[in-house]
């Protein structure tokens, strides 16, 4: 079975994550910008959600880590917890 390693910055606004994403394509440290923005318990861990299956996470989330390209930063990605800028790490 498929399994990828991600970490991801939630947050509940659209223009929240595409203002973090403009942070990011310029060079922020994503790490830190979890810490600081994001509403998961994972931010804590600079948004690092360690490794998982395919399946574990909701479909769109799992669409974005096992489908789109490894370490570009994807999103927003819309699910029912909010909006997730997207980093997969590595995926096997």
């Amino acid at each position: 079975m498929a399994t990828a390693c991600a970490r991801h910055i939630l947050v509940k606004h659209k223009e929240l994550a595409e203002k973090l994403k403009q942070q990011l394509e310029k060079g922020a440290d994503f790490g830190k910008l979890a810490k600081k923005h994001s509403t998961c318990p994972s931010g804590k861990k600079g948004g690092d959600l360690g490794e998982f299956r395919r399946g574990q996470m909701v479909k769109a989330f799992d669409d974005v880590v096992f489908k789109k390209e490894v370490l570009k930063i994807h999103g927003p990605v819309k699910t029912r917890f909010g909006f997730h800028l997207i980093q997969t790490i590595y995926r096997s």
